[in-house]
């Protein structure tokens, strides 16, 4: 199977340079709505008509999955599974307000629950319970599109390559962006 995954256009918030997490009625700017556009031709070029949508139910993923689910014909789908990681009370703030924390003793980075939020290592366990949902509910699809954020896409990119959650590469995913992989749902 293949599934393409597609992080959504640039919203308000990021242009604002605001931490949005799951928050979830942040929408898209008038270049994240031209990205989702350009996602959706890129997209149709590489899965069939019919392909099914899933995004995240957030509004910045949801206006990004509207038009990739125009172009091939189908209703997008929303799901918690592909929100962002919760960042809890830092969601909103300017990256600028921003000031280093320690890691606290005996845990990995990836294990801390920022501003009382989400670990890496909670979207990690996420994403592969998504994984074994989507197998189980799409075993004969050929390919499935994933809309989602930059944070959880990362991660969920670490689970299909087998690497754990203190292994997640870091480096940008831009807003728009969409990356196919191939997939074994039988594991």
């Amino acid at each position: 199977m293949q599934l393409v995954l597609v992080r959504h256009g640039q919203s308000t918030w990021n242009l604002e340079h605001r931490l949005q997490g799951q928050t979830l009625g942040v929408p898209l700017t008038e270049l994240g709505r031209t990205q989702a556009r350009e996602a959706a031709e890129r997209v149709a070029a590489l899965v069939p008509a019919g392909t099914p949508v899933l995004t995240s139910d957030q509004l910045r993923a949801v206006q990004t999955a509207e038009p990739i689910a125009a172009a091939l014909g189908v209703t997008p789908r929303r799901t918690e599974a592909l929100r962002e990681q919760a960042l809890g009370e830092l969601e909103g703030r300017l990256t600028s307000e921003l000031a280093a924390e320690p890691v606290p003793e005996g845990l990995h980075i990836s294990e801390v629950c920022w501003g009382g939020g989400e670990s890496i290592e909670q979207v990690h366990l996420r994403c592969r319970l998504l994984l074994a949902r989507l197998a189980d509910e799409y075993p004969d699809a050929p390919a499935l599109v994933l809309v989602g954020h930059g944070d959880s896409l990362r991660v969920l990119l670490a689970v299909l390559d087998g690497r754990g959650h203190r292994d997640v590469e870091w480096g940008v995913v831009g807003n728009g962006k969409v990356i196919a992989r191939s997939w074994n749902p039988a594991g």
